[in-house]
């Protein structure tokens, strides 16, 4: 359910974006709503509340959580600041490319690969495996912000509906591959 509820800040984006723009009223207040910018407030918003809720309720945010409310209070100020949304293009590929990093050095620091600290309370595989599915998401991380970068830099029109929909999408199915990797190493215990 968290994941999902991780989601509500690009919805609401997205839903902003995509509207003609218009002006509403709003505490005796006129703002226009629709377009880019009046959506890059709307997801530091959403991002605020939802976030804010997650802090309130559990006393604490997952790391990928704080980095990407910081990515999005840092890339959505500077949009809005300089009114240009080139700045809110770079957050996906920079905040993909921090995880991929992430991945990268727990091979390095600590006695586990992230993906292991992870997952072991579920999955009990080889090392190598673990390696070798570690290093999986590092490439991942770098391929999903690089067609981040493309995307939003060659196909102005879509880069939204690819943030959204097919980031969800190419997470998705790499989520699959790896189960089916992963289920090749997978004991079942005999009762």
């Amino acid at each position: 359910m968290k994941q999902f509820i991780d989601f509500i800040p690009l919805i609401v984006f997205l839903l902003v974006y995509k509207m003609d723009p218009r002006v509403i009223s709003l505490f005796g207040n006129e703002f226009e709503l629709g377009g880019p910018f009046s959506a890059t407030m709307v997801l530091m918003l959403a991002s605020a509340v939802v976030y804010g809720g997650f802090y309130l309720k559990e006393r604490t945010l997952e790391k990928s959580q704080a980095i990407t409310l910081v990515a999005v209070m840092a890339f959505g100020g500077l949009t809005l600041a300089f009114h240009n949304e080139s700045f809110l293009k770079w957050k996906a590929p920079i905040v993909n490319w921090i995880f991929a990093g992430a991945f990268l050095a727990s091979q390095f620091v600590g006695k586990k690969p992230l993906i292991q600290r992870m997952l072991d309370h579920a999955l009990t595989l080889p090392d190598s495996v673990w390696l070798r599915m570690n290093l999986s998401w590092v490439v991942f991380f770098i391929f999903l912000g690089a067609a981040n970068l493309f995307v939003a830099f060659t196909f102005h029109s879509i880069w939204v509906d690819f943030k959204v929909f097919g980031s969800l999408i190419l997470t998705f199915l790499f989520v699959i591959i790896q189960f089916l990797f992963i289920s090749r190493h997978i004991r079942t215990e005999e009762k």
